[in-house]
């Protein structure tokens, strides 16, 4: 006597590919992606941008966090804005190249919506902390 295997016999299993529901991936969500992935770039100092342009961006658009902007185009892709401060002396259009790099390929791999545009706004740069001062590195 033959014993069929789950989805053998017609039935619906969870891994049929046929379940129905939504899921949705809430952009402050994507937003700490974005935030992260950038901050791993080397040379990064800040991301969100100067305090001036944070407090900005608190009464600008909505899909703004603190110097990161995320909205989806028509064909579902993300288009994003992102802020940073970068320490002095690095090359800026490298260090932008690697941050627009970076967000685009960790944001995909984690949420598998394309990205249309990762738009990055060196807003300042400011000097390595000295040893002992407790700064961000």
């Amino acid at each position: 006597m033959m014993m069929a295997m789950a989805g053998e016999t017609g039935e619906q299993t969870p891994d049929s590919g046929e379940l129905e529901g939504e899921i949705r991936i809430n952009h402050s969500v994507v937003v700490s992606i974005i935030r992260i992935s950038a901050q791993e770039v080397p040379g990064v100092a800040q991301v969100g941008g100067s305090f001036l342009g944070g407090v900005a961006a608190l009464f600008s658009r909505k899909d703004t966090e603190h110097g990161i902007s995320v909205r989806e185009e028509e064909d579902g892709r993300y288009a994003i804005e992102v802020r940073v401060v970068l320490y002095f002396g690095v090359p800026l259009m490298e260090v932008a190249t690697q941050i627009q790099r970076s967000i685009a390929q960790r944001v995909f791999a984690m949420t598998r919506k394309a990205v249309a545009r990762v738009n990055v706004v060196v807003d300042g740069v400011r000097t390595r902390p000295c040893a002992g001062e407790g700064g961000e590195e």
